[in-house]
């Protein structure tokens, strides 16, 4: 149990449960966050500074491409520019009526879903217990580990993936944060951060892992995975984070 500033106890270790403010130092910049000789980029959804390629407080992609307007194009210096200036109203002559009108130009049909390159599978995340993952973390956490029970019993719960990411962690309301996999509870998994991993979907239909910085690491088929590292995901894969939570992907 940690406490924060205040004095409140909190089983989060990086941010106040009670009050929200931060437990212990601002977390240092990795190799994917900003560089250390400037100030840290403002995430543009909450203004909170950047530390890796996810904001810590709303879950913001600072990754994920951003609309920027293009610059109309100017004339090179010199060059002979084929604008006309506008004609007086005077000169305009006036429309007769026996004239048509001219006709709209046919509007451009959207694209169907056969005109994309890849099959738009469905997936779905299935959230579990996993009791072999459980004894496998209290085998390497010590007499500390002790103080963390297996559920006796967790409902199953599925989640369909949709649109471009899918954050896994607990719900904060102090820090605005609301993932759309939410582990908050119950039964509540201490082991598991605020923001501790994100599902990403890929060009190809698919959907890929990435753990931006959790306090204890994520799992994909019992290999831990870097911080950072965009792993992809295939049916039947299980993702293990937490101190027992177990999250199996399908595809179809």
């Amino acid at each position: 149990m940690a406490v924060c500033p205040s004095g409140h106890d909190s089983a989060s270790d990086d941010f106040c449960d009670v009050c929200g403010m931060r437990i212990g130092g601002s977390p240092a910049a990795g190799a994917s966050g900003p560089s250390s000789a400037g100030a840290a980029e403002p995430c543009p959804s909450c203004s909170t500074p950047r530390t890796g390629q996810f904001c810590e407080a709303c879950g913001f992609n600072f990754a994920a491409p951003r609309f920027i307007p293009a610059a109309p194009p100017q004339p090179a210096s010199g060059a002979y520019s084929t604008a006309q200036p506008p004609l007086p109203a005077s000169a305009i002559p006036p429309t007769s009526a026996a004239s048509p009108a001219p006709s709209a130009p046919a509007a451009e049909s959207a694209p169907s879903m056969s005109s994309f390159p890849y099959p738009q599978a469905t997936w779905t995340a299935v959230v579990g217990a996993d009791r072999a993952y459980y004894e496998r973390v209290q085998a390497v956490t010590g007499p500390e580990g002790a103080a963390v029970a297996f559920p006796s019993y967790c409902a199953e719960r599925r989640f369909q993936l949709v649109g471009n990411q899918m954050r896994i962690g607990r719900r904060s309301v102090s820090r605005g944060l609301a993932p759309e996999i939410d582990l908050t509870g119950p039964p509540a998994d201490p082991g598991i951060s605020r923001l501790h991993a994100v599902l990403i979907a890929t060009p190809d239909g698919s959907w890929a892992v990435l753990d931006p910085g959790s306090a204890n690491g994520t799992l994909l088929n019992g290999v831990e995975i870097g911080v950072g590292d965009q792993v992809p995901l295939h049916d039947g894969d299980r993702v293990n984070l937490g101190a027992w939570t177990a999250i199996t992907v399908h595809r179809g």
